[in-house]
Order: structure tokens, then C-alpha cells, then sequence
């Protein structure tokens, strides 16, 4: 028999599909994580903007182009938001983001297979391995759509994170969750706790999305304590405007992000900054969008993750009066130029350095990998491993560097 499970969305939904594959696997199934023929399909959908639970809908066609009489199961935020979006169209099970161990019950009442009750373990085959470590946000930022879905805060046990991470073959780890920043305040513990019990580590540990509240001297040296910390950080912004932000519903002001990654920059002088940045939130003003503009050259961003402002039903901001498609798209654009401007001077900078890179894909000529900040090196010829290069300039989506 096989499977295919199919993923939208962010990391946690990748982490989550990953754990439903390996339960399939351990079954005997054949999986696959790309549309293609199969018995079933199990489709982790997103609902974070409009475009993505449209892409959401649109996947139930795209397997029924494959295989029309396999049994389609879906779970993930999209069926959270709206399950009838799904049941109707003759899906065979329907279940939420906060459910999703109801697939695994559901197929192995289907076909009479031992799955397991619960989700287990991921089974992690890649260079990188993203280990959940929390779900749920307790934030209810303005435009957002994801606590209403994903539930408040529930945090992993600090000794299952710990032993999932000890069985883990992978030279890297990234810690992720829905805001993993807010790790530990459910039971009595904390990000910072959680870096320190992980300082015997030996593999290269990186943080995923994190809140700028969560930066502190505390903090940022219990990142310094580890063996081998990854020095990115992507610093949700969402508005380089204090008003934007307030109407956001975000807990700082500019002023104060820019003071936290003047702290990162202290105790990380060469780290990598990212971001995301929303262009043409409900009442944002060109003064504002201008601030947004200034913010990434103020702080220098690595990276920056631009996006157009998409209303969604049931949060605050869906009733407030929307700006004109034409204009979001044209703050967009600029957006995206001045990021990636700045992304390209964050790799001049670079250049010339020596970085430790793990290798991951040979294309025929390059290998490429990725250094401590997540700088994407393409170096001639096969390689593999852990290897010290030498940064050259910009090439392709990174940077060209030589052994």
C-alpha cells in the first residue's frame, strides 16, 4: 500500500507530516511526501492567508488527478478553520491542527493496520532536523488567524525534547514551534532554561521564529553556552511603524526591536538578523510603509520575509477598512527590493571569512550547504559533511566559496 502526505504551510505542519509518514512507514506503507499515485493521501493544509487555504482546497484535485479512488484524509489549520471546506467535496476524514493523531486512528480503522495512537517521533533522514518543542500562541496578534486555530500555548516536557534530540542522527537541530519564544510558560519553565540543559549538545543547534520579548542578556547567553550555536535570528518585525505595530496588537515599538538586535549584535557581532515585514496593513500610511523601508537598513537585516497584508475572517483586523490591492502589491514590490539589497550587502560582508558549512546537495557542478548563518554556500564539485570554506561574493540565491 502506499501513501502520500502532502504538506502546506509553515515548519510545525513539515515537523507534524513528518511524524505521520514514520508512523505510516513503521506500518509497512509505502510513503511518499510529493503528489504522485496512491492509496491514500493525507493532506496537512494552511490557513495563515487567503492564498494559502485556497491552495489548501485546491490540493483534494490535484490527488484525484493521481489516483481518483484513493481515500483522501485531511488535518492541518485549513480543515481547523472551516472543516465543510473539505468534508463536502467527499474527503474520507476531516480533523483540525490540534487533532491530528485522529488520522493515524482513522487509517488504521480503514485498512485494519497497527499505527500508533499518538504521533511519534519524526523520522529524520535530512541534514537539518526540526524538533517541536511547543504548539499554540497566546498572542493574538491583530491580523492573525493562528492562535484561533492552533489553541493557546502547550509545551513538550524539557526530557522528551532532550531525548528526542540525543536519537537524532542529523549534524544540525532547529528548535521550532508555533512561537517558541512562549516555550515553557505552561509549565514552569522557559526558552532560556531549555538552551541551558541543551549546552552539552553536540550537535549545531539553531532557534526558529522567535519574538523580540525574548531577548535578553539571559538569553542571549545561554545561546552563547552552547557547543554550537547557529547565530541566526529571525526576529519577527511585521512593521517598522510603533503605530502599525500597536494597531497589530504587537507587544513593542520600534524603538525597542531595534534595541534588541543591537544586543544580538553585542554578543553576536557577525549574526544574521532576518525578519518578516507585512506591506499595506488595514490604515498604514506611506509615512509608515517609509519606516518599514528605513527599519532594514537601520538594523541590516540578512534576510528579510516580505508579504502583502491578507484579511482573515474571525481576527480583529478583518473588520477594519482594507487598502487597495494596487497599493499593497506596489509596497510589496519595494519590499522585496530593499530586502533583498540588503541580503546581498549581509553576504559582501561575509565575504572573504572562513565558515563552517554542512553540505546537503550536490547539483552536477556545486554542492551547496549552509553556514552558522545561514548563508547558502556553493562550493565546485561533490562534497559532504562538515568543512570549513573560505566566502566569496554572491552567487545564485547565496554565495560562491572554495575549500
Amino acid at each position: 500500500m502506499k501513501a502520500c502526505v502532502f504538506t502546506l504551510g509553515c515548519k510545525v505542519n513539515e515537523v507534524e507530516s513528518a511524524s505521520i509518514m514514520s508512523a505510516l512507514e513503521g506500518a509497512g506503507w509505502e510513503v511518499a511526501d510529493k503528489l504522485s499515485p496512491a492509496d491514500i493521501y493525507v493532506l496537512n493544509t494552511c490557513a495563515v492567508t487567503r492564498e494559502a487555504e485556497k491552495k489548501s482546497r485546491q490540493l483534494l484535485a490535484r490527488a484525484r488527478k493521481f489516483s481518483p479512488q484513493a481515500l483522501i484524509y485531511v488535518c492541518g489549520c485549513a480543515s481547523e478553520k472551516n472543516a465543510s471546506q473539505f468534508a463536502s467535496k467527499g474527503v474520507k476524514y476531516v480533523c483540525g491542527a490540534r487533532d491530528k493523531e485522529g488520522v493515524l486512528k482513522a487509517i488504521s480503522a480503514d485498512f485494519s493496520c497497527a499505527l500508533p495512537e499518538s504521533i511519534p517521533f519524526p523520522k529524520q533522514v535530512r541534514t537539518r532536523a526540526f524538533v517541536k518543542i511547543e504548539d499554540g500562541c497566546n498572542n493574538f496578534c491583530s491580523y492573525c488567524v493562528i492562535p484561533y486555530l492552533r489553541g493557546r500555548v502547550t509545551s513538550r516536557p524539557t526530557g522528551d525534547i532532550l531525548a528526542e534530540i540525543k536519537n537524532i542522527t542529523s549534524p544540525e537541530v532547529v528548535l521550532t514551534g508555533i512561537n517558541i519564544s512562549a516555550y515553557g510558560t505552561d509549565i514552569g519553565t522557559n526558552l532560556t532554561e531549555l538552551l541551558r540543559a541543551l549546552g552539552d549538545t553536540d550537535k549545531r543547534m539553531r532557534l526558529g521564529s522567535l519574538e523580540c520579548n525574548i531577548i535578553d542578556d539571559n538569553f542571549l547567553t545561554a545561546c552563547k553556552g552552547l557547543k554550537d550555536f547557529a547565530p541566526q535570528f529571525h526576529l519577527s518585525l511585521q512593521s517598522g511603524s510603533t503605530a502599525v505595530l500597536k494597531a497589530m496588537n504587537r507587544k513593542y515599538t520600534r524603538e525597542e526591536y531595534i534595541q534588541k538586535c543591537r544586543l544580538i549584535y553585542k554578543y553576536f557581532p557577525e549574526a544574521a538578523v532576518t525578519t518578516d515585514i507585512i506591506a499595506g496593513f488595514c490604515g498604514e500610511s506611506e509615512e509608515d510603509f517609509s519606516d518599514s523601508l528605513s527599519i532594514i537598513d537601520e538594523v541590516a537585516f540578512a534576510r528579510v520575509h516580505a508579504f502583502a497584508f491578507s484579511p482573515r475572517e474571525g481576527t480583529v483586523a478583518y473588520s477594519l477598512k482594507d487598502i487597495p490591492a494596487p497599493i499593497k502589491a506596489e509596497r510589496l514590490h519595494r519590499l522585496l527590493e530593499k530586502g533583498r539589497e540588503s541580503e546581498l550587502k549581509f553576504i559582501q560582508r561575509a565575504a572573504g571569512k572562513t565558515r563552517e558549512v554542512i553540505f546537503e546537495d550536490f547539483d552536477g557542478q556545486y554542492t551547496c550547504g549552509y553556514t552558522p548563518e545561514y548563508i547558502k554556500v556553493y562550493v565546485a564539485g561533490e562534497h559532504s559533511g562538515k568543512n570549513t570554506v573560505k566566502l566569496g561574493g554572491s552567487f545564485r540565491d547565496g554565495a560562491l566559496a572554495g575549500i
